[in-house]
């Protein structure tokens, strides 16, 4: 198990137990984190997960794709530490992720 921390955008703080080969959206929704709602279910086609990747976790996380891009121009309070959490897949490598999620989605 891979240990992920959600922050809310009011500074609270939950950390899940994940299993390696989930996404971190899959996490949130099974671990009713607020603040992420995953409308299209993980399918990169709603921007509700939209989480913003706390450094130094950037480059272990990796940029977003093309697809994953477009998508986000759909978010609300887009910056450049963006990404959709549908997206990003946990693997062993990201023990002790940390992951903030925005104010609200769009």
């Amino acid at each position: 198990m891979v240990k992920i921390s959600f922050t809310d955008h009011k500074g609270e703080k939950r950390t899940v137990d994940v299993e390696a080969g989930a996404t971190v959206m899959e996490a949130a929704i099974r671990n009713a984190i607020p603040g992420v709602e995953a409308e299209c279910g993980g399918a990169c086609a709603c921007a509700t997960c939209h989480v913003y990747v706390d450094e130094p976790w950037g480059e272990k996380v990796g940029a977003p794709t093309p697809m994953e891009e477009d998508m986000l121009d759909f978010g609300f309070d887009v910056r450049p530490n963006s990404r959709l959490s549908c997206q990003i897949k946990v693997t062993e490598d990201l023990e002790g992720l940390s992951v903030t999620t925005p104010e609200r989605q769009a």
